[in-house]
């Protein structure tokens, strides 16, 4: 008997039903160089906890709507034997290859969507979907990771948010944001990410776990304007104009609100969340 339909309440259907159509008009390949130079992948922390399930030197790990490659590189740096990412974006892809060619990290990276990414059966010992979930199709993702991965192979989605409900910066980028963008349906995100954990069992994988924690992340005010950027909210969906508005408007607000300390860094509060369950 296949597993029972998830149960969600009809407002998170809804939420989730205004992200997918949001996501319909949001191209992050507008944004592959500043998300190159400007998007932190998750802290070194996220890998050590990874590894309390399985190692990560020599295994092999599928990083799927891998944007500029965070997940692939953090792995071949770690000693992964091989090191996949696929993104539907061509410049995402591009910028992932330079990255890694960079640090001399052997990586693969390929055009191609997290549903079907005409990778090997059972090739790999994780897969790994970071920043990337709710722009996915759940049931098509989660039915080609569970083809992709070995017996007893991990899936695992990672979020890394900043919190506006934690932050006084985030929050007010996000008032700014909402400003130039006033249709934005995701703004105030609390950082927890439920869909996977109804869609992972839905598709028949085991195990559920998952953990989350906060983490406190250090930005210049060039770094923070360069992140935010890269926002869905922002360049990725929004004309070069109303990006050059927003950035200008930003600089301001950080110059007059939140001044650099005698590091040169200002600190916003992320969450990390991480669901992971196991092929059977």
């Amino acid at each position: 008997m296949p597993p029972p339909e998830p149960a969600i309440t009809p407002a998170f259907a809804q939420k989730l039903a205004k992200v997918k159509a949001y996501g319909a008009g949001v191209d992050f390949g507008k944004t592959s160089d500043d998300y190159a130079r400007f998007r932190p992948g998750p802290p070194a922390s996220v890998y050590e906890r990874l590894e309390r399930f399985a190692p990560i030197a020599g295994s092999r790990v599928v990083d799927l709507g891998c944007g500029t490659g965070a997940i692939a590189r953090a792995f071949a740096a770690r000693g992964a034997a091989r090191c996949v990412g696929v993104d539907p974006s061509e410049p995402q892809v591009q910028a992932a290859r330079r990255l890694a060619a960079d640090a001399d990290l052997r990586c693969e990276f390929n055009v191609a969507k997290a549903e079907s990414t005409g990778l090997e059966t059972g090739a790999f010992d994780w897969a790994i979907a970071s920043q990337s979930w709710h722009w996915f199709d759940p049931k098509a993702a989660a039915s080609e990771a569970m083809r992709l991965l070995k017996p007893g192979g991990l899936i695992a989605t990672v979020a890394f948010d900043y919190q506006p409900l934690r932050s006084d910066i985030a929050r007010a980028t996000e008032e700014l944001i909402l400003r130039h963008n006033p249709a934005w349906p995701m703004a105030g995100n609390t950082g927890v990410h439920a869909s996977p954990m109804f869609d992972l069992p839905a598709a028949g994988f085991v195990g559920l776990e998952q953990f989350s924690y906060e983490h406190l992340q250090p930005f210049t005010h060039e770094s923070w304007r360069g992140r935010m950027r890269t926002c869905n909210g922002v360049a990725a969906s929004q004309s070069p104009e109303t990006v050059a508005a927003f950035d200008r408007g930003l600089a301001v607000l950080l110059a007059e609100r939140f001044p650099e300390d005698a590091t040169g860094h200002i600190h916003v509060v992320h969450r990390v969340w991480v669901v992971l369950a196991r092929r059977p």
